[in-house]
């Protein structure tokens, strides 16, 4: 101040400043804190040692000359506050407060606390703005950074399940954690840095599994052994979580339990996972029972109805590739697929089990519309579709050059309605005497596992067929 040049400024020499601004000079230049004066209408910058750095190369060509000149990068953003200040009297506060700077050569985001106050001549009137700054530039990118960082680290602990973190002061019962561990176990997040008693953390946990871990804690606490138990959490909405915990218990010079430390991992996916598995693996052992009990009713049918060895393979083969195209068109869940993969249409069932019989004159006509059928009937109506298309070669319209067979099927009334008819076929005298095994297989395919019925209807040109289904046992 005492050496710069007072040419080229228009305030003159220091002696003929008005005692109130030497007065303000005097305060400022020994200050620790950085502080700048804007002074008079053209807000002459006067300021000290501890300010000089925050400005870089402006220093020293800025002392005693308007701001103006050496703020141009900024003065939109700065003359605004100045003149709020020197025109209403009013103080300017604000943290971390951002700012476009060039003081070092080249652009900067820079950031300062700043106290901006009205500075009042002999008169009263207001003849400058005295700023007192600290740049907060490193605390705030930091700060940022760690922002980042932790935002980063807890994508990274979500994405492998972690929950959090927590260490158990033991001699104080006071619990500290994450705030998302907090939240799993229904404790105000508030609460994870202040410290909780361990009891409201013990009270998100599922009613059977508190005496469980509450045993287990106290056995780590007793032992030199790691803590490591699965459990589940009761959440607020009702929903169940299962976590993995796993920890230790630290001790004093003296032996005595002084912290529990550990981690807490969400394992709900496995749980859900292996809880699917079971399901299924009990579901291949039912249906694989259910196959056996099918086949070892066909061989023994067979078996009586066949007149010859080649006549009973025949008869064999036939049901049996009659079911593997049905089973075909359905998935069985074993490797975890959607329920919805266990299910066709029963125009597709149709189309494949009479797919053999169709020489592509149109003989078969079949429609309806896309009624679902699921897993367990799919097997029961391939049998009765076989059967029936067996009977119509052998026997009826498809024996025939001019035999033609119509299926048709609606749902109605809570019901799956089919209707098979034939025409064309060798003329029927008289309805059969005897119930032979297709008819035997039909029946129980259709009122044994479906609980529906069958009605036969012995037209003289040619056989209608009725079934009727609930449509709740149809798509199951």
């Amino acid at each position: 101040m005492r050496a710069f040049d007072r040419s080229t400024t228009t305030l003159g020499p220091i002696s003929e400043w008005p005692a109130h601004l030497k007065s303000v000079v005097r305060f400022m230049l020994p200050a620790k804190a950085q502080i700048v004066l804007f002074w008079g209408p053209e807000f002459i910058a006067l300021y000290n040692d501890a300010y000089a750095p925050t400005i870089g190369q402006k220093h020293p060509r800025a002392l005693g000359r308007p701001a103006r000149e050496n703020w141009a990068e900024l003065w939109d953003d700065l003359e605004p506050l100045l003149r709020r200040v020197l025109e209403t009297g009013e103080t300017v506060f604000a943290k971390d407060r951002p700012f476009y700077i060039e003081r070092h050569g080249y652009p900067e985001d820079v950031y300062f606390d700043i106290s901006y106050s009205p500075v009042y001549d002999e008169a009263g009137e207001i003849g400058g703005v005295l700023c007192i700054v600290s740049e907060t530039t490193e605390r705030v990118v930091a700060q940022r950074e760690l922002a980042k960082t932790q935002k980063r680290l807890s994508q990274a602990l979500s994405a492998s399940g972690m929950i959090g973190t927590f260490d158990w002061h033991v001699q104080t019962d006071t619990f500290y954690s994450d705030a998302r561990f907090a939240e799993m176990f229904s404790v105000d997040p508030a609460k994870s840095e202040k410290g909780a008693p361990l009891a409201e953390y013990l009270a998100g946990i599922h009613p059977e599994d508190v005496e469980r871990i509450t045993e287990a804690v106290n056995h780590a606490l007793a032992s030199v052994e790691k803590y490591i138990e699965e459990y589940r959490l009761l959440q607020k909405d009702g929903t169940i979580r299962w976590v993995e915990t796993r920890g230790e218990c630290l001790r004093d010079d003296n032996g005595n339990p002084s912290h529990f430390v550990g981690v807490v991992v969400d394992i709900t996916n496995q749980k859900e996972a292996q809880e699917r598995q079971r399901l299924l693996a009990r579901e291949a052992n039912h249906r694989v029972k259910n196959l056996f009990a099918v086949f070892h009713g066909i061989i023994s049918l067979s078996a009586r109805s066949a007149r010859t060895p080649k006549e009973m393979a025949q008869s064999l083969r036939g049901r049996l590739d009659a079911l593997m195209r049905a089973k075909d068109l359905i998935r069985p869940g074993i490797m975890g697929t959607e329920h919805e993969s266990e299910r066709t249409t029963m125009d597709a069932l149709v189309r494949t089990v009479l797919m053999p019989h169709d020489d592509g004159t149109s003989r078969i006509v079949m429609g309806g519309p896309d009624v679902t059928v699921g897993a367990r009937a799919v097997t029961s109506l391939a049998l009765a579709l076989h059967e029936s298309a067996t009977n119509a070669t052998k026997y009826g319209a498809l024996s025939e050059p001019n035999g033609a067979i119509r299926i048709k099927w609606e749902a109605r009334d809570g019901d799956f309605h089919l209707e098979w008819e034939e025409t064309g076929g060798p003329q029927i005298v008289a309805p059969p005497q005897a119930e032979g095994f297709g008819s035997i297989l039909t029946q129980r395919s259709i009122t044994d596992q479906l609980g529906g019925k069958i009605e036969y209807d012995w037209q003289r040109n040619g056989l209608k067929l009725r079934v009727t289904v609930p449509l709740d046992r149809l798509g199951v």
